[in-house]
């Protein structure tokens, strides 16, 4: 059974915590995945936050250039917000996808995309620590670890044709059950690719039922729950879906429903379905 690490501590001390608990240990160069934030964003989580855990694995924060309009799409607009939103001039930042061509990582077992195209960096590293800022998004029903290793670490064309479900013409059109598949399909492809050489941390802050790519996003309708880890990317995001049904927030009931009505519970099912992890875990409260 997968473990699961849990502590109310929203700090950064918290968060080394929970990297020391969960035992990851990352080692060689290690690539760290978090969101930076879409301009406008009010909600994501800030270079200081995440400060302690990047330093202590003398990470990278890596990113890609987003598949739609914004301030993102592009690699000059984008370079210029990873500088006004901090973190290049916090941490060493790679923009995984700035030139091309794209690495190939394969799915031969995809249920619906056999091949997934990543910024060709990602070929760079030795290990991976995705920082994950868990809240609800307008497609996928909600972000978490698998998000993050899918559509995050897409390049430009990826996201689109993960989107597409193989098709990257139909981005915001295709089928949408084929596109939360399609997600599973591509996180599936990045954990064998770093073979058990990962480490997950969720954040559950600034819940709102918008993503951070969203650059007018809806303020949070949840209080804070607390922060969780784990080296099953799985088990992490069911562990956080069940502590927001488990709540008496009286905001959990909008925030669920941006879950239910996109069918967002379906990538995990079908994650597990792909051997990459587990919907049964032991949660583990380091508060006790």
């Amino acid at each position: 059974m997968a473990k699961v690490f849990f502590t109310k501590d929203l700090s950064p001390e918290g968060v080394l915590r929970l990297y020391d608990a969960v035992g990851g240990h990352l080692e060689g160069k290690v690539a760290v995945k978090l969101h930076s934030g879409e301009a406008g964003n009010q909600n994501f989580l800030k270079p200081d936050f995440w400060r302690p855990v990047i330093e202590r694995v003398g990470g990278t924060v890596v990113e890609c250039n987003t598949a739609y309009n914004g301030q993102r799409n592009t690699t000059e607009k984008h370079v210029k917000l990873l500088k006004k939103h901090g973190w290049s001039e916090a941490f060493d930042v790679d923009l995984m996808d700035a030139e091309g061509p794209d690495a190939v990582l394969e799915i031969p077992d995809g249920k619906i995309i056999r091949k997934n195209y990543v910024g060709k960096n990602l070929l760079n590293y030795d290990s991976l620590l995705v920082l994950s800022h868990f809240k609800g998004h307008p497609m996928g029903g909600y972000g978490g670890a698998l998000k993050q290793l899918s559509i995050g670490i897409a390049s430009s064309f990826g996201k689109a044709y993960i989107h597409g479900a193989g098709n990257p013409d139909e981005i915001w059109t295709a089928d949408h059950d084929s596109f939360l598949c399609s997600m599973a399909d591509a996180a599936a492809s990045v954990v064998r690719h770093f073979d058990g050489k990962a480490v997950y941390i969720n954040v559950m802050k600034n819940l709102s039922v918008d993503c951070d790519c969203c650059a007018k996003a809806e303020d949070p309708c949840m209080g804070d729950v607390g922060m969780l880890a784990s080296l099953d990317p799985v088990a992490i995001d069911r562990a956080c879906l069940d502590l927001v049904y488990a709540s008496n927030d009286p905001g959990k009931a909008h925030f669920l429903e941006r879950v239910e009505t996109r069918n967002g519970t379906l990538t995990p099912k079908a994650a597990a379905d792909l051997g990459i992890g587990s919907l049964t875990y032991e949660l583990i409260n380091l508060d006790f």
